[in-house]
């Protein structure tokens, strides 16, 4: 027969391992939620700003040319 010993620290870190799983599962998931309102966010302020262009281009088309002044 082997001379074989239950290891007395196994269940701890069984369990200690288990609980450090669940809070990285945690963490990941409220990373991803964060990424994502990230996106969702990027995606309307890029359109804030499609629509912002879009106005100076106008603005600029619509207004009057200064006339040049000459300095010779």
């Amino acid at each position: 027969m082997l001379n074989w010993r239950r290891d007395p620290g196994y269940e701890q870190r069984k369990i200690q391992h288990e609980l450090r799983m669940k809070q990285l599962k945690n963490e990941i998931e409220q990373i991803e939620s964060e990424t994502e309102q990230l996106r969702q966010e990027n995606r309307r302020l890029a359109g804030l700003e499609s629509r912002m262009d879009a106005l100076l281009r106008n603005a600029d088309s619509c207004s009057p040319t200064p006339p040049a002044t000459g300095s010779s």
